[in-house]
């Protein structure tokens, strides 16, 4: 059952009788009809009567609408507004440019812009690397995205996946310490989309691809790897497929195996599915088995998709040929990045002892993540109510902080593989149990661990 959620937090502005009992009357009705109230305010007295701003996390849209329905069938009771929260942070943007040197007289004036800024253009075009040093291109990413594969969205466009772009911006920043900034691209053409980011180029140090949909994510991002000489990192593969490493490296720590050991099952053959299983390989695992929507990849039944059928090569020694709930029987780790309701509690009791589920589909998991709690040792989900929130966050600020840090040109297997880890041993063996296997998104730790790790593989 869904629960209210702080995406959902509303303050309904009602109009009471002057009296404590119809206050509380209208808490309470507020309370009875499922939401959590997280705070009361009086916002206007008179003699005859009370304005009561009342806060509260709802479930959703319709949630918030049948609580305003419900508040105006009370007796004396009338709603005047309601205001959204998350619609009030978004009002005029999430992120701003702002100056790091003061212009407040003709002599600063004249250095930061004309005519003493020709001076460093002059000398930049003499050395272009020297842009790095005297431009903001040293500490910049451009979140790129077409629009096609906005988080549970699907293909809204670019104009409506731009708060999206901000909040990855405003992530950066926040845990990251770098410049990013929203690149969304009125094109779906894989050329266009590729020449429009190599002409964007010389002002960024790396790119960032962002919900671009499968399966020409793949190619934007292998032809912009090779044509331009900055990092460039689709967050929906291999941001996700750091975290999953790194959530298991520990999970498995819980139930005491081995990587190379287990058995495990990928329902999921898209953009996170490839790069999960792809750097699962690179860490060691030895026997993985994934499924699309048509089953198992096998070796003998390629697709002509070049990333389906390396991953048909590579897995499944044993040629599987069952169902998703087969597959699962006797598997030791579920790694999910599918839809949700895939799989019922009882797959999962049919899983080996100690059993790890990653079921990671946004907004509901492959499997409800209680169900799974009943025989799994390990339950992590992508959702933020439940433990063991599989999140970028904890990646991709890391990540470009290490890169810009160091100029890298490219990015490595080898940096995902550490950065992994080094999220991994954020969580100390002391705090390490089954509902605590990842750090916390806001732990200060993580990022620099991060960067850390990938400054020390970065050759520089």
């Amino acid at each position: 059952m869904a629960l209210p959620s702080p995406s959902y937090t509303v303050t309904l502005r009602v109009e009471v009788p002057a009296s404590q009992r119809a206050t509380s009357t209208v808490v309470g009705a507020v309370a009875d009809a499922g939401a959590a109230v997280t705070a009361v305010d009086i916002a206007h007295s008179t003699h005859e009567g009370l304005v009561v701003d009342v806060t509260c996390d709802a479930v959703d849209g319709d949630h918030s609408d049948r609580i305003v329905a419900t508040l105006d069938a009370l007796p004396g009771v009338r709603v005047l507004k309601v205001s959204d929260s998350t619609f009030l942070m978004h009002l005029g943007g999430k992120i701003e440019v702002s100056t790091k040197a003061p212009i407040k007289n003709r002599r600063d004036l004249s250095r930061a812009y004309t005519p003493g800024v020709a001076r460093v253009c002059e000398a930049i075009a003499r050395r272009p690397e020297d842009a790095r040093h005297l431009t903001i291109k040293r500490n910049t990413v451009a979140v790129v995205t077409d629009g096609t594969a906005v988080l549970g969205l699907g293909d809204i466009g670019p104009a409506a996946a731009l708060p999206v772009m901000e909040g990855k911006a405003a992530l950066f920043k926040e845990f990251g310490g770098v410049d990013a900034w929203p690149v969304c691209l009125d094109t779906t053409d894989t050329e266009e989309i590729i020449r429009t980011v190599k002409a964007l180029a010389p002002v960024y140090g790396g790119v960032n691809l962002e919900d671009i949909a499968a399966p020409r994510c793949f190619e934007i991002e292998a032809r912009l790897r090779a044509e331009l000489d900055i990092p460039v990192f689709h967050d929906d593969q291999h941001g996700t497929a750091i975290v999953v490493l790194a959530a298991l490296i520990n999970a498995l720590k819980v139930v005491d195996k081995k990587l190379p050991e287990v058995r495990i099952v990928v329902s999921g053959v898209g953009a996170a599915g490839n790069a999960i299983i792809r750097l699962l390989k690179a860490q060691g695992a030895q026997h993985v088995v994934a499924f699309g929507r048509s089953g198992a990849l096998r070796a003998g039944s390629l697709s002509g998709d070049p990333h389906r059928d390396w991953i048909a090569q590579h897995t499944n020694a044993e040629d599987f040929a069952g169902s998703l709930a087969e597959g699962l029987h006797g598997a030791d780790v579920f790694i999910g990045v599918s839809a949700g309701n895939l799989l019922t509690g009882a797959d999962i009791a049919g899983m080996a002892d100690d059993a790890v589920v990653l079921a990671l589909a946004n907004p509901t998991p492959e499997v409800d993540p209680a169900a799974a709690s009943e025989t799994a040792a390990v339950v992590a989900t992508g959702r933020s109510d439940y433990p063991n929130q599989i999140n970028n966050v904890l990646a991709f600020p890391g990540l470009f902080r290490g890169l810009l840090d160091t100029g890298a040109k490219e990015i490595t297997t080898e940096m995902l593989r550490v950065a992994a880890v080094a999220i991994a041993e954020v969580v100390g063996e002391d705090e390490l149990n089954s509902a605590f296997i990842i750090p916390g998104v806001f732990d200060p730790r993580v990022a620099e661990a991060v960067a850390d790790a990938v400054r020390s593989v970065s050759g520089k």
